[in-house]
């Protein structure tokens, strides 16, 4: 059974970083996408930096220059490297994971972790 796991959340001050981790167990040896996605309190959940299954790295407008996804191959992990966090970045975050081709700019993924928080205060 496909699993996802998050770690790393936290709570920061405004300009601090994060690193979030996200780990999979039993996939198939397909090719997928993964993602990474937010949700804050009252808010649709939306898509914050992905892979898709075919390498093409795509970020959010509110976090380029400032969020960087990457895969560690040796940890098996997405990993997303927050820097310049700001309060509106404050939301769970959670990983994703598709069967092949999938863009973040729809929720309709195949596989979700059960997400991990991130709180900034000013």
């Amino acid at each position: 059974q496909e699993d996802l796991v998050e770690s790393g959340g936290g709570s920061v001050q405004a300009g601090g970083s994060l690193r979030l981790s996200c780990a999979g167990s039993g996939f198939k040896n397909r090719r997928y996408s993964m993602g990474w996605f937010r949700q804050a309190p009252g808010k649709e959940r939306e898509g914050v930096a992905g892979i898709s299954s075919d390498g093409t790295i795509v970020y959010a407008d509110f976090v380029k220059g400032r969020f960087t996804i990457s895969h560690d191959n040796a940890k098996n992990t997405l990993d997303l490297q927050m820097n310049n966090l700001t309060p509106e970045d404050t939301a769970m975050y959670y990983c994703a994971a598709h069967r092949y081709q999938k863009t973040i700019y729809t929720t309709l993924w195949d596989y979700w972790g059960q997400g991990t928080q991130v709180t900034v205060s000013a």
